[in-house]
């Protein structure tokens, strides 16, 4: 009787690892699909109308958001920040700490984040309602690929506008710190400039940019996978919708982690003498 429960709990662990395994597979394959497709749907016209579709729906409808996100982390950081360097008497040195942070870091991510919300929910549902509905299966009838003909424009849209919308996001975010630092901190306009430029490269700025792909394509691969593969019913497409949303963020975080790795030692291996100095 003792020995009961453990055998049920192992069989729930080999279950859930069995699952999971599964699951990563079933991923993993789907992506693959939709990589295949979208490079195909790249290259040819008769798709473009479904991808400016998606365009507008991912890219023009998100700048509010993306807006409101990339100022206020401008203002807060500039707040924050103040007292610290005021102490050290180096307050003229904040616009450096709020553009580094900005471009490099909190804009990408930040912005990736709202558009796992507002983006990725949005696709997880029209998805899901499409699979709930047997509209899916209705398009694979026909003879067309659903992923070339629903995943694909997607994704094609979410990889190329992720990065514009972080550009956008940072340089409200810059313009968010100013207002702060400068009109009300009152910290000196012309040394917050000098020292910003003096401190932020391009290569800071092509960091944030990069990131934005590999977000938007987290973004879209996760969203519309919850999609195709939600349960039955509103109950089902409700849950699909929160467990991209989670996915999107833990992704996100996960490749943020990755790349600033990456970037650390290509930057090392290019120009190591800046980072001795």
């Amino acid at each position: 009787m003792d020995g009961q429960p453990r055998v049920s709990l192992l069989a729930q662990l080999g279950e859930a690892v069995i699952n999971g395994i599964k699951n990563s597979g079933r991923f993993a394959r789907f992506q693959a699909q939709s990589i295949r497709a979208s490079c195909s749907a790249f290259f040819r016209p008769i798709t473009y109308p479904l991808i400016w579709n998606q365009m507008l729906a991912i890219g023009v409808r998100s700048v509010p958001v993306v807006m409101i996100t990339g100022s206020f982390v401008g203002m807060v950081l500039a707040l924050q920040a103040y007292d610290q360097l005021a102490g050290l008497g180096v307050e003229e040195h904040l616009g450096v700490l709020i553009n580094l942070s900005v471009v490099k870091e909190l804009g990408p991510v930040l912005a990736a984040i709202m558009l796992a919300g507002r983006v990725g929910g949005a696709l997880t549902a029209e998805l899901g309602t499409m699979n709930v509905t047997e509209q899916i299966e209705a398009v694979r009838s026909i003879g067309t690929d659903p992923i070339r003909h629903l995943v694909a424009p997607r994704l094609i849209a979410c990889l190329f506008l992720t990065p514009f919308l972080i550009v956008y996001a940072d340089f409200l975010g810059i313009v968010g710190g100013y207002v702060i630092s400068v009109l009300y901190l009152g910290i000196n306009n012309k040394a917050y400039w000098t020292f910003s430029a003096g401190g932020v490269e391009m290569w800071d700025m092509s960091i944030g940019i990069a990131k934005g792909l590999f977000f938007g394509a987290a973004i879209a691969g996760v969203s519309c996978y919850k999609g195709f593969h939600c349960k039955q019913g509103a109950q089902g497409v409700g849950q699909a919708c929160t467990e991209a949303f989670v996915g999107s963020f833990i992704l996100i975080l996960a490749i943020d982690f990755v790349l600033v790795v990456v970037f650390k030692a290509i930057y090392a291996s290019i120009w190591p003498i800046k980072i001795l100095l």
